[in-house]
């Protein structure tokens, strides 16, 4: 059997603003920014009323293309999202302390960091809700 996870795709409201986080901090690259045809397969994967119009944008990482993807939806509200986060995203980042100020300077949420270790490696994580309410977790790999 062969296996391949193609990229996650975040729902967002703003395109542009997203990018402020995923592409100008992270440090993704756009692969592409399109708008989506009204028959798209996001209108019923993502439940999307049919008034609604779509922006799709792909993001390369150093080591895989479109890895990552934002979907802008405009013309209608995004739901809240708020309590207990379903899902998140983690990424591996190498100077996590610089990343998580330039996030805290665009006002957004982050936990405190935390260092832990397993068998293979010590690292430091800390998590950060993106403008549209997607967890983001990042971790940086430290000299065991």
């Amino acid at each position: 059997m062969s296996l391949l996870y193609k990229r996650i795709t975040l729902v967002v409201a703003d395109i542009e603003r997203s990018l402020t986080v995923y592409r100008d901090i992270l440090g993704f690259t756009i692969n592409y920014i399109q708008p989506s045809d009204k028959d798209s397969f996001s209108y019923p994967v993502f439940n999307i009323p049919k008034e609604a119009d779509l922006n799709f944008a792909t993001l390369d990482s150093p080591t895989q293309e479109r890895t990552f993807a934002l979907t802008e939806i405009k013309g209608v509200a995004l739901p809240k999202q708020e309590g207990i986060h379903m899902s998140a995203s983690v990424i591996k980042v190498d100077d996590l302390a610089n990343v998580i100020s330039q996030v805290k300077a665009l006002g957004l949420h982050t936990t405190d960091v935390k260092t832990d270790e397993n068998e293979y490696a010590e690292f430091i994580e800390q998590a950060f809700v993106d403008f549209d309410g997607h967890l983001i977790v990042l971790y940086q790999l430290m000299e065991k």
